[in-house]
């Protein structure tokens, strides 16, 4: 018999904050960066550069993306990734902090009206939070940690592990939301823990690379998220089908 489902895990970028003007920010940053070196990069090259990166299932796309296009040299690669980092705050600035994902507020307060434990999974600085508190957002979670305040990082399964043990459930009652197969599906796979991937954003077109890694759904936006998330939750796999260690 499967174990009720009592807590929903969240990732921030995706499924939260949409990062769409971030992302289009940091590709102009990346591409004008090199420029200034000599570098210049056509849109197909670069589109290259951003498909071996989510293929490859590089932790941090940007990095990857910057390499592959600087060819082995790591002094530009250096330069290239010091000039994004100097531009954090400006990127921030321009978009807000936060791209809200439409809808995505209601149904966590939905969520949290039918008393399901909510929590963060996600790769963020400790500073998202305060983002996050204003804009009424995160009163909704009761685990309320990231990478930033926990020094864990996805694909480490131990960060959805800690929300688990911070909202006082198994693995195999939650739900993990994320928009990633590598840092979201196949963790939380590792763990028991079912999965679904809302598809958006940079690595949208990201494939598992085993039916281990396959997410439980696939989903396009909150309307669909919250169909499934009911659906699972009235009728949870198998464990023995949501198991990655098995």
């Amino acid at each position: 018999m499967s174990p009720s489902i009592k807590a929903i895990l969240f990732d921030v970028g995706g499924p939260l904050d949409t990062c769409v003007i971030m992302d289009q920010m940091i590709d102009d940053q990346i591409m004008s960066s090199f420029h200034k070196h000599g570098v210049d990069i056509s849109t197909d090259e670069y589109a290259d550069a951003n498909r071996w990166a989510i293929e490859t299932f590089a932790p941090n796309p940007y990095q990857a993306i910057i390499w592959r296009i600087s060819k082995g040299s790591q002094k530009l690669a250096s330069a290239v990734e010091s000039e994004l980092l100097q531009t954090v705050d400006h990127r921030n600035d321009a978009r807000g902090g936060f791209e809200l994902r439409e809808g995505i507020l209601e149904l966590i307060e939905n969520l949290w009206n039918e008393n399901f434990l909510l929590g963060l999974a996600a790769n963020q600085p400790a500073g998202s939070l305060k983002i996050m508190e204003n804009l009424g957002i995160l009163k909704y979670f009761k685990y309320k940690e990231v990478s930033g305040s926990t020094g864990l990082r996805k694909p480490d399964p131990r960060l959805l592990l800690e929300s688990c043990k911070g909202l006082g459930v198994n693995p195999q009652e939650a739900i993990m939301v994320g928009d990633r197969i590598d840092n979201d599906i196949v963790p939380a796979k590792t763990l028991g823990i079912i999965a679904i991937r809302l598809i958006s954003g940079r690595h949208a077109n990201q494939q598992a690379r085993s039916g281990y890694e396959r997410p439980d759904a696939d989903v396009h936006d909150v309307e669909e998220l919250e169909q499934i998330i009911r659906h699972l939750v009235a009728h949870p796999p198998k464990a023995s089908n949501n198991s990655y260690l098995e």
